[in-house]
């Protein structure tokens, strides 16, 4: 296979893999709120309404002219009539004049000319209970002055009315939840999720609920696989294990394929006789296979194809190198389908604990676990944390799960050193 022996940096593969998807996006559908968690938006989103939609305190206090406050001190406090106590739920059945306050808690809307809030802690009641007003003091003692506008929240201060509040492309989170609830928007339009086909192939490969015989192997590839497309907001349709024929092989593609938005098809991606995954994505549509082979540790003998605006990754049944590649191939896919926008990985800076080397000219990726720095604290390097690699085999599924990251060298570096400040991907 002579495209294996040029070898594509990650980054330029990824590209070349991406110039040949169209720019569509697939589907959308409207779904309730409280299921949307994660989903992307289909479409831009307005506010209907200012929020808050009425002026309201975010003290227990006083409701105030705040001009009737200026100068107030310990020494020389403010004195105000109290006229009443706002409702909560409820409009104030009464509007402040001069000299005048009224009690209010958090939450609830500012009466007709008032401004501003006092904090409770900041005042004291001086006169007799007034009966009028159910057991409270008519005269309040001010200590403090507050400015206008100052412990209140105006119309409109969170978003106003027509304001674009969530883009096209928005991931949402509950935050984004909470946002659209408070504008009483119960439900939203989202992209379906891309449907992911997982085909495992191997002689050698059965079911993870058998009992191996010598020489068998259980599938991981299409669990592992399968969480990462859900994790990553597609839906994953698993097809089975086939074996190391051709037709068999080309015919279950094909049906995957008709199916779904995305196709991954594990263990038959190495320069092996046995290994025909990239002669069936040839089979399978225009352009065909696009690159056979990533200048990356692990997952070198990854494929990465596109038939009739479909992506079509082969993956290598080392489950640690499928699944790495899985972060660099198959994620991006899914939220390009999704119309997703660009957003920054999530990464934290640690201090590496030991030297590591590397091949000038290759991206390695090394599972590292994290841990507090000895040097954690104030001031600490590296967010106060330690990276500390997992060493093992690339086949060892388990060196992987007891990762919190992954950690990139560069290929123009031969190595990192111990004490280097470097970037981890979290996982």
């Amino acid at each position: 296979m002579p495209e294996f022996l040029t070898l594509l940096p990650p980054d330029q593969a990824r590209d070349e893999l991406f110039s040949h998807l169209p720019t569509l996006i697939i589907d959308s559908e409207s779904i309730g709120i409280v299921y949307a968690l994660s989903r992307i938006t289909a479409a831009d989103t307005f506010a209907p309404h200012p929020l808050p939609d009425f002026p309201r305190t975010t003290v227990d206090g006083y409701a105030v002219r705040a001009r009737d406050t200026f100068g107030a001190s310990d020494s020389l406090p403010a004195y105000l009539t109290l006229i009443g106590e706002v409702p909560m739920g409820d409009t104030p059945s009464f509007e402040l004049g001069a000299g005048q306050c009224a009690l209010i808690h958090t939450g609830g809307m500012l009466p007709n000319g008032a401004d501003a809030a006092v904090m409770v802690e900041y005042t004291q009641q001086t006169s007799e209970v007034y009966g009028d007003l159910g057991g409270l003091s008519r005269e309040i003692e001010i200590f403090k002055s507050v400015a206008d506008g100052e412990n209140v929240i105006r119309i409109g201060e969170d978003v106003a009315q027509g304001q674009l509040v969530l883009p096209k492309g928005t991931q949402l989170r509950p935050a984004e939840i909470g946002g659209l609830m408070a504008l009483g928007l119960t439900s939203i339009q989202v992209a379906k999720k891309p449907r992911v086909g997982l085909i495992s192939t191997g002689d050698e490969v059965i079911d993870p609920s058998q009992t191996p015989r010598p020489g068998q192997v259980r599938d991981i590839n299409s669990y592992t696989l399968g969480a990462l497309v859900e994790k990553s907001g597609g839906a994953a349709i698993r097809y089975g294990i086939f074996s190391d024929q051709f037709q068999v092989l080309k015919d279950a593609a094909a049906q995957a394929l008709s199916e779904c938005d995305m196709l991954i098809i594990t263990a038959g991606s190495s320069a092996s006789t046995r290994d025909m995954t990239a002669d069936v994505i040839r089979t399978l549509g225009e352009p065909g296979v696009l690159v056979h082979g990533i200048n990356t540790r692990p997952g070198k003998p990854t494929i990465l194809g596109v038939c009739n605006g479909k992506a079509v990754i082969g993956l290598p049944g080392n489950p640690v190198s499928a699944l790495v590649n899985g972060y660099l191939f198959v994620v991006p896919v899914i939220e390009k389908l999704l119309g997703a926008l660009p957003k920054p990985k999530a990464t934290v800076q640690a201090v590496l604990n030991v030297n590591l080397p590397s091949q000038a000219g290759r991206d390695d990726w090394w599972p590292v676990k994290l841990s507090p720095s000895p040097a954690s604290g104030r001031g600490a390097r590296g967010e106060g944390l330690s990276a500390v690699p997992i060493f093992g085999k690339s086949n060892l599924i388990f060196t992987l799960a007891a990762a919190d990251g992954l950690l990139r060298i560069h290929p123009d570096a031969t190595g990192l050193s111990a004490g280097e400040i470097v970037e981890v991907l979290l996982i």
